[in-house]
Formats: C-alpha cells, structure tokens, sequence
C-alpha cells in the first residue's frame, strides 16, 4: 500500500507536455560569443569565471552571481564576462542591471539579452527598436523575437498590465477532471476560461476562431481589471479537449508576475490582488529564477542526508505529472533506471517514486514521478542543464501565491482531507501499490498528447492521500 506521504520541517534551504513547444519557441535566442582570449587573463578571474559558468549551465543562478560578480571586479570590460553577467541579471529579473551591463554591446547575443530586459520592463519602443535590429541578422532564428517585436510595436503609448478596479478579486476555479488549473475571468469583455500555464513566457490567446497576437484586457472577478496585456496567439483547441474545458487564453509568468496571484487547486480559488500581501504565518518560500526571463525554475534538493544533490527544475503547471525526470534527475533522487516501472498502457513510459525532496524548507517524501527527458531540447539550447519538471500534479497539494514581482513563491500545507473534499465524488483519494499518473496535455497546435482514462480521486494527481506538513519554524 502507498503510504501517506509525512512532510516535516527541516532547516535546509532550500516532457511532451502541454506548452512546452511554446515555451521552448518563444525562449529561443541565437547564441554568439566575444572571443577574447582567456589564457591571457589573471588565473584568478578565469576561475571566478569558470565557476560562474558552470553554476549558470545547471541553472544555479545564485552561485552564478556570486561568482560572474568576482570575476567582474577583476575584468569589468571583459565581454564574456559582462554577457553572463546579463544572463544572471536577466534570470533574476534585475532589468536595469541587465541593461547596464551591456551598454555598448551589439553582438547578436547582447541584442537578445537586452531586447527580453527591455520588453520585460516595459520598454514597448526601446524593444521594438532592439528585435527589429537582432532580426536583421540572417543567421538569427528567434520566434519570440519575431512576435514580441510586432507586438511592442503595436503597443506603442501603452502601459503594460495596468490594474484597475478593486484591491482583490476571487474567482472560483471549476474542476474540469483533471489537475488543469482552469480560471473563469473575461476576455476583452467576453466570458471566458484561461489557464495557469507557467511554463510559458507571455500570455496566449486562442487563435483557432483567427484571433492574433494582441493586447488584451482581463477582468477577474467583479473588480479587478488587467488592460493592455501582451497576447501571443496559438491554437489552443486541442488543449482544450484535453483538459474538457474551452480554454481561450493560457496565463503566463509575464502576466502572473504582475497579478500578486495566489491559486488553491483544492481549495478551487485564483485570487488576484493590485498589491503585494503579506507572507503567511505557515509558508515556505521557494526562490525563483527565470531562464532568459520566461522560463520559471527552482533549486530542489533531492534527499534528507547532508551533501545530497540539487536539482534544477522547470515549473511548468500545464503538466499533469507532479514531477517528470530526465535519467539524471533520476539519479540525483538515488533510483536506479532498473528500478523504474512501464506505466500499464503507455509504451515506452516508465514511472517511479522519489525517496526524497525539498521544496523549501518542507521535505516531501515519497513523490511519484516519470522518466520524461523532453526538457532536452531545452539544454540543448539554453545550455543549460536541467533535471526535469514539476507539475501541477504536486502543486495541487499546496496553495502558491507568486510575489515579490515573481522573484518568490510561497507554498501553504492544505488542511487534511481538503483534497479529499475537491474529488469529483466527494470520496477520498483511493491508495494503490504503485502511483498511477496521468498524462500531459496535448500541444497547443493540436497534436495529441498522452491520455490514459482518468481515475478516480485527485482529478489529474497520482493517488496518493494529502501530505500533512509541519510547518517551518519562524
């Protein structure tokens, strides 16, 4: 039997899913470097250096920092160094810092880093001005580019993400039967269902009925209102019918950033606030960073024992999993690919059970997951080495309020039995010898996706009863 999984407090700090086609498309920049001659420089800022680009490949933007910083004090012209440099800033969302690092930079690169500082700050015609000029190179391969560009261009006047309205608004989320973490919100004035989709930059509307890229506005509630927000356009029907609800707009971290937005899949709220609220008595804060400023990720240890190793993972709650691993990942959280089991009508797709891992200062035990190595393609290009996903499928059992401009991520324990209460039937998540999970969503362009039958319980979570958390220590 599945045991119930015992979360507890300790002191430690710390895929073909749905979107990640999007996501990965709209990441994408080309990639040049400065070709200064490291032999030449002092030992010591080749080490600096070094470090820092080994902290930056596995995603460890805190280290990265530290280190890029050392190595800046002793080669502050140095390009390559002032590159990563921006890169660091630009994960951490410091657009100033970023764009000051690369003032008289025009290298392909530099166009890249600094075109995504400006659109993220808001800079609607400084943007424009930059994609334009990074698209001009024919070598350039750079979708997000391509659309942002037209998008700040028509944008031109506009104040991104305005909120009007009330201070707070509530909206209930409806249970569609899977873990999707649908939203009922207006579109332009029109009644219609968005969905939490962090793994993708910018807002997306649907272009199946030929909408296309845009600015838009959102109401949530009765109060509060979003205008001018940035939309890029996909066919999201497919991702409809995978979810059983008509999504029309899917809600990206450039949008949930400026929301202050809480979301409680058990509790069925999406709460929205035009201020920042306090922190909860009873949460743990996890840091987030952001690759090339869209792609949300986390630092998670994978094991109680000190020394144990930390994983990067890409936050992606479109994905149905509650955590989907590449083989390194695996081996990381001490499981053995022998170990793995075929899930029963999934060729080819194998899943197994965590022993361990953190997410913030909670330790989780006995996480079910997949061996899924679809985060590939996003090493490959990004050049950076990540472990894996974590899904909705494991936030459901918390309620996550994204703050401090998206820099942080709070996570509340849920009463006990509240998932039980937001089962389709009423009925307690059943227990098995092994988790059953489902499967991701479907791309956005309509290209099905795995979908096994949904089980009873959790709709869209393995079956497993709710973690009981003890919360951290003040």
């Amino acid at each position: 039997m599945l045991e119930r999984p015992l979360v507890k407090n300790v002191s430690a700090q710390t895929t073909g899913n749905a979107v990640l086609v999007i996501a990965l498309a709209w990441l994408l920049a080309a990639c040049s470097g400065a070709t200064a001659r490291e032999a030449e420089w002092p030992p010591l800022a080749t080490k600096w250096f070094e470090r820092a680009k080994k902290s930056y490949s596995v995603a460890d933007i805190e280290d990265a920092e530290l280190a890029v910083e050392n190595a800046a004090r002793l080669l502050p012209e140095e390009p390559k160094i002032r590159i990563l440099a921006s890169q660091v800033a630009l994960a951490q969302l410091e657009y100033d810092h970023c764009i000051d690092l690369l003032q008289g930079m025009s290298t392909t690169e530099a166009r890249a880093i600094r075109g995504r500082a400006l659109w993220y700050s808001g800079a609607l015609e400084q943007t424009a001005d930059e994609l334009d000029l990074l698209l001009t190179d024919p070598e350039v391969r750079d979708p997000w580019a391509r659309e942002i560009a037209k998008l700040a261009r028509l944008g031109s006047g506009r104040k991104p993400f305005a909120i009007t309205g009330g201070m707070l608004a509530v909206a209930d989320m409806p249970k569609t039967g899977t873990a999707a973490m649908v939203v009922p919100l207006e579109v332009n004035g029109e009644p219609a269902l968005g969905m939490i989709a962090t793994g993708v930059p910018e807002a997306v509307i649907d272009s199946s009925g030929g909408a296309r890229p845009s600015w838009i506005s959102l109401r949530f509630g009765d109060s509060v209102e979003v205008r001018d927000v940035p939309a890029l356009a996909k066919d999201l029907s497919g991702l409809s019918r995978q979810v059983n609800a008509p999504i029309k707009v899917l809600l990206g971290v450039n949008l949930l950033r400026h929301l202050n937005a809480t979301f409680d899949f058990a509790g069925g709220q999406f709460v929205v606030r035009s201020f920042e609220p306090p922190p909860p008595p009873n949460a743990t804060t996890l840091r987030l960073d952001y690759l090339r400023g869209g792609g949300m990720v986390i630092r998670s240890t994978m094991g109680s024992d000190e020394g144990a190793p930390t994983a990067s993972l890409l936050i992606d709650t479109s994905l149905l999993y509650p955590i989907a691993l590449d083989a390194g990942g695996w081996k990381k959280a001490g499981v053995r690919m022998k170990d793995l089991r075929p899930v029963e009508g999934m060729p080819g797709l194998k899943q197994g059970m965590l022993p361990m891992m953190h997410l913030g200062a909670f330790e989780v035990p006995q996480v079910p997951g997949v061996l899924d190595d679809s985060v590939a393609t996003f090493e490959k290009t990004l050049s950076v080495d990540l472990d894996g996903t974590l899904g909705a499928g494991l936030l459901a059992y918390f309620r996550v309020t994204i703050t401090a401009d998206g820099r942080a991520m709070w996570l509340e324990d849920m009463p006990e039995g509240t998932m039980s209460a937001g089962s389709p039937d009423g009925a307690p998540p059943p227990e098995s010898e092994a988790p059953v999970l489902p499967g991701p969503l479907p791309l956005p362009d309509g290209e099905p996706g795995l979908a096994p039958p949904a089980h009873d319980g959790l709709p869209g979570a393995p079956r497993l009863a709710p973690p009981q958390l003890t919360p951290p220590q003040p």
